[in-house]
């Protein structure tokens, strides 16, 4: 008896469903991981200061739906983020915004190792089905000329590559200004990361955007 008073019900569910459809891309929350180093983790601020945590606040003002997820490690060169965005990054991810290669730059691994590896991770995520924002880094001037040319143009080329939303320096707006760092004078401070979200929102929203249209 009660399974045949439950058939009905079952009917009526599926029934619904297929009259709703499914959920659209700007009906659900969008699943973004911020992926990379110190800038990403939020090197010697609260949780709250970090990048992830100040942008999925600025979305969700903005009438967003998204989780913003901080996968950031503090010290991590672009080989260590290629040994861990297999595991680091879950399953069900829409977007990753991938930051890296300000470490490498400081250790002055060689640049065209330094784009191997931003690429493979890129090929990684989208055979994934997950879509990359790409975030640029500049080399330090004391790392001379040579370096310079050689490292400064990997990101744009490999957003161009691979049609990627792009953010050319992460640091835009904050590297000259001594007020929005810690005292190492390298990383931002809670008002720089405040300037990094605003700078970075729009291209954000359009990453989002994005996400939406290829899902619906």
């Amino acid at each position: 008896m009660r399974f045949k008073a439950a058939i009905p019900l079952f009917a009526a569910l599926v029934f619904a469903a297929l009259l709703v459809g499914p959920l659209k891309a700007e009906d659900r929350t969008l699943q973004i991981v911020g992926f990379g180093d110190s800038l990403m983790a939020g090197y010697q601020l609260p949780p709250e200061d970090a990048l992830p945590v100040h942008l999925e606040r600025a979305l969700i003002a903005a009438g967003r739906k998204v989780v913003l997820t901080n996968a950031g490690v503090s010290g991590d060169t672009s080989a260590a983020g290629l040994a861990r965005v297999d595991w680091s990054v879950p399953d069900g991810t829409d977007g990753v915004i991938l930051e890296l290669g300000a470490n490498d730059a400081l250790r002055g691994v060689a640049p065209e190792e330094t784009e191997r590896n931003l690429e493979e991770i890129i090929k990684r995520l989208r055979g994934r089905g997950i879509d990359v924002l790409l975030v640029g880094m500049m080399a330090p001037p004391n790392m001379g000329t040579d370096y310079r040319d050689r490292f400064n143009p990997i990101y744009k080329r490999l957003a161009d590559k691979y049609g990627l939303e792009f953010y050319p320096f992460i640091l835009d707006g904050v590297v000259t200004e001594a007020n929005l760092k810690i005292d190492d004078g390298m990383h931002p401070n809670a008002k720089g990361i405040a300037v990094i979200t605003q700078r970075m929102l729009p291209v954000v929203e359009r990453f989002l955007d994005r996400i939406s249209s290829a899902t619906n």
